[in-house]
């Protein structure tokens, strides 16, 4: 059994995606890595490049702004193309793994292997907001996802990359891995998260309230969303430590729930409830 895996990526830096973390994190199932690098306006390629791992495979493109929204699925399949595993395992370069999770993910793959009815792997979603210690449950935040495809040809990135589908237009069949996909795009200082925002606007893939407009985006009182007191992928270490906001809310949230058996052993869980209406300011 052979492993791809593959990623897009560009301006890293300039937006604050941990890129180089997302692929860290799955590498070691990996037999390739394919990384499809825009040209960008800081060193994002320089950053990739600096991953000694013969696994590693760089391809550089100009990506077409004038497709808009279809840019990032159109780039993401130009990456899935060089892959030669029968699994590709994407991740977008703010979505990790967790190191304790490589081992079942690899064994998943290996037990579907030869299963025709199976074309993908489903994982579920933590979406973190403001913290590293907060996540949402709430629309239009989906909470569950196909990341890992068998790679024979007739599956697809489509939309703005967010999710894969069948070329011949039937039903992607999926097993659920019972992994978490970890999703830090929302957690950056609030000028970084302003200008992710806009960026994204600019591309054609988001509308910006009036919030995301101003020059520093406010992601109002972290209370009202749930609290995660598991544990993060262990290459996230030194992001986590530079986030002021996520240190603070964690001291709060020791002082608050001292008591609580899921942060004496630093649970990996997620509520199994979901809210049906956005969570209020």
């Amino acid at each position: 059994m052979k492993i791809s895996g593959f990623t897009i990526a560009k301006n890293i830096v300039k937006y604050h995606y941990p890129a180089k973390e997302a692929i860290m994190a799955v590498l070691p199932i990996c037999d390739e890595f394919v990384i499809n690098v825009g040209k960008s306006d800081d060193n994002t390629l320089e950053i990739l490049r600096s991953i000694k791992d013969p696994k590693i495979k760089i391809i550089e493109r100009v990506w077409d702004g004038s497709q808009r929204e279809k840019m990032l699925s159109v780039e993401t399949n130009a990456a899935l193309a060089k892959c030669t595993g029968d699994w590709a395992f994407y991740v977008q370069t703010d979505e990790l793994i967790h190191e304790q999770d490589l081992g079942r993910l690899k064994r998943l793959m290996r037990k579907y292997l030869d299963d025709p009815d199976v074309d993908a792997l489903r994982f579920k979603w933590l979406h973190f907001y403001g913290s590293f210690y907060r996540y949402r449950i709430d629309p239009p935040w989906y909470q569950k996802q196909d990341r890992i495809i068998r790679n024979n040809g007739t599956v697809e990135s489509w939309g703005d990359a967010y999710a894969f589908k069948k070329k011949d237009g039937s039903p992607l069949r999926s097993k659920k891995t019972g992994c978490y996909i970890y999703h830090y795009g929302w957690v950056s200082n609030p000028e970084k998260m302003s200008a992710k925002r806009q960026n994204a606007a600019s591309i054609g893939f988001a509308r910006l309230s009036d919030n995301e407009k101003k020059a520093s985006y406010d992601y109002g009182n972290l209370d009202r969303f749930p609290v995660y007191f598991g544990t993060h992928p262990h290459v996230m270490k030194n992001f986590i430590q530079d986030h002021a906001d996520s240190i603070e809310d964690w001291l709060r949230i020791k002082r608050k729930y001292f008591w609580s058996p899921l942060l004496w052993f630093r649970v990996r869980y997620k509520t199994f409830l979901r809210r049906k209406d956005p969570i209020p300011k």
